[in-house]
Formats: structure tokens, C-alpha cells, sequence
């Protein structure tokens, strides 16, 4: 019996030391909202990690939160990669190499770094390494916070406008400007997206290499996917939309399905514009085009956006530990694409002292089973010595 305490004494002792190390809390969400994020063409990225310090050790934070990530939901519809993190504006140049070092191939937003990308719509990224400073333009979508005419302003300006949002901070729900809302619903010159399909899409002018030929009337039109390039930056395959002129020949139909000049969220398909042909298609995915006769045609290069949008938008969920709480208001606006950059719950410091006084109780408990155990045998003993015995010496039964 003795031994039997002692072990669990001991084991109660050690306990601390397991407990200390969970610090966070995961979302439930991410397995029943996040879904439906993903089909409405969200983006998941990494905001940081509760027990971990950028500062201190940003290789053991990427790297715990893309395990966070991937162990739950992809990072989007086109890949299971996450390539998105929020990074804070203290890190050296080196420590954002460490960060892309585990796939990271997009730091936000506004990290203090030299090289930057779309600060404002002049600033366009010439090197991959001008991600690790996106900027924030167009403000917040909080209410009362947000600027609906410096949003219009940037927007109108054109390049990538990047948009802030927390759905919570702390036991406050934060609401979102509807005035913004209705505002970007009107807009059809916009490429709604998200940060890994931007750069994504910006990637592609290094992988740029094409298949293309004309035959009975046929245009056939294939983006190389280079696996090999797309890979160097972390990039991944989405629709980048091609350009060709086909000079007064009309498109009859196609194995693409046919795009609309308002469309504004990333996907595949074509649209004509008196000679111009616009093609959005996956690398690696031949398409035919039946044309009314045989032409001149010439491929032009890609647009700048999806769809040859002027502008493009993108809205990051930074901190995002409920993704109920920070997305549901959104559900009736599929338009707008969110990239939520998530960390798990951290635990309140006030609830640190329960496992120790689970702890506490355990001991005590223990410890008096082991005194009422002392006691009754005791008890037994003074009374076995009080029994009579007969004279054969056996006990008198």
C-alpha cells in the first residue's frame, strides 16, 4: 500500500511540469466553418502561436503554426500549403529569410522591411523577397474605423489594397461597416482575392512558358505548368488569365466555360472583347477555342489581375482564434475573400493556477486514504490484542 501511494504521489508531482506545456487551446471551428470558408475561396494562413515568440525563435513559430495548419485544413482551394503569415515589424531581414525558409513565402503586413510590395499602387514587387513586406492600404473594416472614401480613393488608384479586420478583442464583438460593403459590391473593376492567389498569380510572369496553335478553326491554348518553378517561390498553380488576339474571328465555344466582365473571384474560363480573347486557366490544362474562320493570332502575355481587373483586394483576418465569431457575418457577402491568419487560443493566465490545484486535491486526497488506512489498522490491532484466547492458545471463535 505504501508503494502504491508513493507512486502516485510522484506522479502527482511531475504532473506541472506536462500541464505547463499546453498553453493553447485549438478552434473547433476549423473543421466545420473553415470548409465552407475554403469553398467560398478563403485563404488560411498563420498568424503565430501562443507559447512561442516571433522574436525569440520565428523558425520554431512558422514552423508549429504551418503544423497547426496543415493538421487541420488545407491552406485553400488550389493547395493544402499554407505560404501566408503575419509577421511583426521588429524582425530582422534575416529572420524573415528563416520564416520563408519554411514556406513562407508572404510576410504581413507592413513589417518595416526595406524591399516591399503594393505599399501603395506605384509600389509594385519586382523580387520575391519584396513580400516579405506587404503593405496595408484601404484602412480597416471596423466600424467607425473604417474610411469609405480612402478605400474608393485606393482603389481607384489601382495595384493590390490590403484590408485589415479583427472579428473580436476580447469579450467584444467588433462589427463590420456595412457602408464598406455595399460600396466594394458595386465594383466591377476589382479582383476579389486573397494574399497567396495574388502572389501566386504575380509569380507566374518568371513561369510564363506556353503551348499554343491553330487548326481548322481551332485555337488550342496551354499554360506549362512548371512544377519545378512554381515550387522555387512557394507559389501555387491558379487561374492567370492570357490574352490573345484573334483578330475579327469570334469564339463559337469552347471546353471553358464562358467569364463575364464582372466576374471578380478567382476561377477559370474565357470572355471576348471585340479581338481580344481572354483565357483564365490552370497551368498544366489545354483548352480548345472554335473559332468562326481561320485567323492571325498572337498570345500577348498575361493581364495584371484576374480577369484584367484594375485593382485587386484582399482582406486579412489577423489573429483569428474564432472563426465563427470572425466570419459568419460574412456568409451573405461571397464576394469578399478573406485571408484568415489563425492561432489557436492561447489559455487565460488566470486558469493557470487549476492544474496545480487539481494537483493539491490530489495529494490531499491520498494522503488522507493513507491515514484512515493507518487508522483502521491500528484500531485492528488494539482490538486483536484485547480478544480473549483459550488455553490451546487458538483464538476464542
Amino acid at each position: 500500500m505504501r508503494m502504491l501511494v508513493l507512486a502516485m504521489l510522484l506522479s502527482a508531482m511531475l504532473a506541472p511540469s506536462v500541464l505547463a506545456d499546453v498553453k493553447w487551446e485549438e478552434d473547433g471551428w476549423l473543421a466545420t466553418i473553415g470548409k465552407e470558408r475554403l469553398d467560398k475561396g478563403d485563404e488560411f494562413g498563420c498568424y503565430g502561436m501562443p507559447n512561442l515568440e516571433w522574436k525569440a525563435d520565428p523558425g520554431a513559430v512558422a514552423l508549429e503554426c504551418r503544423e497547426y495548419i496543415e493538421d487541420r485544413i488545407d491552406a485553400s482551394k488550389w493547395s493544402s500549403t499554407p505560404i501566408s503569415t503575419f509577421t511583426p515589424s521588429d524582425l530582422t531581414a534575416a529572420q524573415h529569410t528563416i520564416i520563408a525558409n519554411q514556406g513562407y513565402s508572404i510576410h504581413g503586413d507592413n513589417t518595416g522591411q526595406s524591399a516591399t510590395a503594393w505599399h501603395s499602387a506605384e509600389n509594385e514587387p519586382e523580387r520575391e523577397y519584396d513580400w516579405y513586406d506587404l503593405g496595408r492600404r484601404g484602412g480597416s473594416l471596423e466600424k467607425g474605423i473604417a474610411d469609405l472614401s480612402e478605400l474608393e480613393s485606393e482603389l481607384d488608384a489601382g495595384g493590390l489594397v490590403n484590408m485589415y479586420w479583427v472579428g473580436r478583442i476580447h469579450d467584444a464583438t467588433v462589427r463590420h461597416d456595412g457602408d464598406v460593403v455595399e460600396m466594394l459590391s458595386k465594383r466591377d473593376d476589382v479582383w476579389f482575392t486573397t494574399w497567396g492567389e495574388a502572389f501566386s498569380y504575380w509569380s507566374v510572369e518568371r513561369c510564363n512558358s506556353f503551348n499554343h496553335s491553330l487548326s481548322d478553326s481551332t485555337l488550342y491554348f496551354e499554360s506549362i505548368d512548371s512544377v519545378a518553378c512554381r515550387a522555387a517561390s512557394n507559389a501555387w498553380n491558379v487561374p492567370v488569365t492570357w490574352i490573345a488576339n484573334i483578330s475579327s474571328a469570334d469564339v463559337v465555344d469552347s471546353n471553358l466555360p464562358e467569364l463575364d466582365v464582372s466576374d471578380s473571384n478567382t476561377k477559370e474560363g474565357w470572355r471576348q472583347e471585340g479581338s481580344i480573347l481572354y483565357i483564365s486557366v490552370l497551368a498544366g490544362n489545354e483548352v480548345e477555342f472554335n473559332l468562326t474562320e481561320d485567323v492571325e493570332y498572337d498570345i500577348l502575355g498575361r493581364t495584371k489581375f484576374f480577369n484584367n481587373k484594375s485593382a485587386a483586394l484582399t482582406i486579412a483576418g489577423h489573429s483569428t482564434t474564432d472563426l465563427f465569431l470572425w466570419s459568419k457575418r460574412f456568409d451573405d457577402h461571397d464576394f469578399l475573400k478573406f485571408t484568415w491568419l489563425i492561432s489557436p487560443r492561447g489559455l487565460e493566465e488566470g486558469l493557470e493556477w487549476l492544474p496545480y490545484a487539481g494537483i493539491g486535491v490530489l495529494v490531499a486526497s491520498v494522503s488522507g486514504i493513507w491515514l484512515l488506512l493507518k487508522k483502521d489498522a491500528l484500531a485492528y490491532s488494539k482490538a486483536e490484542e484485547l480478544m480473549p484466547v483459550v488455553d490451546g492458545g487458538d483464538d476464542d471463535e
